[in-house]
C-alpha cells in the first residue's frame, strides 16, 4: 500500500470526499434521533426530581405525625397532672395552697389547650401535604408514561441505525487513516464552521455546492483537472469537481445499502 504522501491528489480528493459521503450518512442517522436522546434525558431528570420530591413530602409528615404524638403525649401529662393536683386540693391546709393548685390546674388546662390547638394545625399541614403528594403522584405517572414512550421510540430507533452507524464510524476511521493528518484536521475544522457539516462539496452550476456565488471558469478547469486541492474563496470548503462526485456518490451508494 502506498503511503500517505505518496498517493496523487486526485486519490487524495476522492478520499476526501468519500469521508464526507460517509460523515454526512452518520450525520442523517443521528439526525433521526434529532433531539429524542436529550428529551429522554430531560424525562429521566423530571422523574428522579418529582420521585425526590414525594420521598421528602413523606418525610415531613413522618415528622409532622411524630409532633402530633408528643403533643398527645403531653396532654396526657397534662391530665395526670390535673388529676393529682385536684387530688391535693381536698386535702389543703388553707386558702393560699388551694389557690396556688388551682392556678397549676389552669395552667395545664392550657397546655392542654394549647396542644390542641397544635394538633389540629399539624392535621391540616399533613392534609395539605397529602394534597401535593396526589397532585405530584399524577403528574409523575404522566410523566413516567410519556418517558416509556420515548424511551421506546428512541430504542426502535437506536435498534434500526445502531449497526450501520457503527459499519460507518469504522469507515470513517479507515478513511481519515489513508489522508494525510494535515487534510483530515483542516477537513475537521471545516465540518466544524460550517453548519450543514460539508466540508468537501462538488462543484455545480458553475458555484460550490450550496453556495450562490460563481466560481471562475479558470478555476473550474484547474478542479477538474484534480492536480491540487482548491478551496472555495468564500466557504473555505474543499472542492472537487461534478463527475468525481458523481462516480464516488455511485460507489458510496452500493456500499451504504450493504449495512
Amino acid at each position: 500500500m502506498a503511503k500517505k504522501n505518496d498517493v496523487t491528489v486526485e486519490e487524495k480528493l476522492r478520499s476526501l470526499y468519500d469521508l464526507q459521503l460517509v460523515d454526512s450518512r452518520i450525520d442523517e442517522i443521528r439526525n433521526v434521533r434529532g433531539e429524542l436522546p436529550l428529551e429522554v434525558e430531560d424525562l429521566e431528570d423530571e422523574v428522579a426530581g418529582l420521585n425526590r420530591r414525594l420521598e421528602k413530602l413523606d418525610a415531613d409528615i413522618e415528622v409532622i405525625d411524630n409532633d402530633i404524638k408528643n403533643k398527645k403525649n403531653q396532654i396526657e401529662e397534662s391530665k395526670t397532672t390535673i388529676k393529682k393536683y385536684s387530688e391535693q386540693q381536698k386535702n389543703v391546709r388553707n386558702n393560699r395552697e388551694f389557690n396556688a393548685l388551682s392556678k397549676e390546674v389552669e395552667f395545664q388546662e392550657l397546655e392542654i389547650e394549647l396542644s390542641e390547638k397544635h394538633i389540629n394545625e399539624y392535621k391540616a399541614k399533613i392534609e395539605q401535604k397529602k394534597e401535593v403528594i396526589a397532585q405530584t403522584k399524577e403528574k409523575l405517572a404522566e410523566r413516567e408514561a410519556h418517558l416509556k414512550h420515548k424511551k421506546s421510540e428512541l430504542d426502535e430507533i437506536l435498534k434500526e441505525t445502531e449497526k450501520e452507524e457503527q459499519a460507518l464510524l469504522d469507515k470513517s476511521k479507515e478513511y481519515e487513516k489513508n489522508i494525510e493528518d494535515r487534510l483530515v484536521t483542516a477537513y475537521k475544522r471545516i465540518r466544524t464552521n460550517v453548519k450543514n457539516g460539508l466540508a468537501v462539496v462538488p462543484v455545480e452550476r458553475g458555484a460550490s455546492g450550496g453556495s450562490f456565488f460563481t466560481i471562475p471558469p479558470q478555476v473550474i478547469m484547474e478542479i477538474a483537472g484534480r492536480k491540487k486541492i482548491i478551496t472555495d474563496e468564500h466557504s473555505g470548503r474543499i472542492l472537487v469537481d461534478e463527475e468525481l462526485a458523481k462516480e464516488e456518490q455511485e460507489k458510496m451508494e452500493s456500499m451504504f445499502k450493504k449495512f
